[in-house]
């Protein structure tokens, strides 16, 4: 399982997140709870996306190879 580091902040009544290694992950809730479960809902999707996008790219005749950190 891979892990993510959210940074999380309370402005007023919303909470505002996003994940640092990844640009573009974000989002804004009324609760602690809900920003995360938003976080990680949008993290997948743009984890999806990305994935996508790179196959798409490769178009065929390529490989896989899992790069553990």
């Amino acid at each position: 399982m891979n892990e993510f580091t959210a940074v999380i902040k309370r402005s007023g009544e919303w909470w505002y997140g996003w994940i640092e290694e990844v640009p573009g992950v974000n989002a804004q809730e009324r609760s602690r709870e809900e920003l995360i479960v938003a976080l990680r809902e949008c993290l997948a999707e743009v984890l999806e996306m990305n994935r996508r996008d790179a196959l798409e790219s490769a178009e065929q005749d390529y490989t896989e190879e899992p790069i553990a950190l």
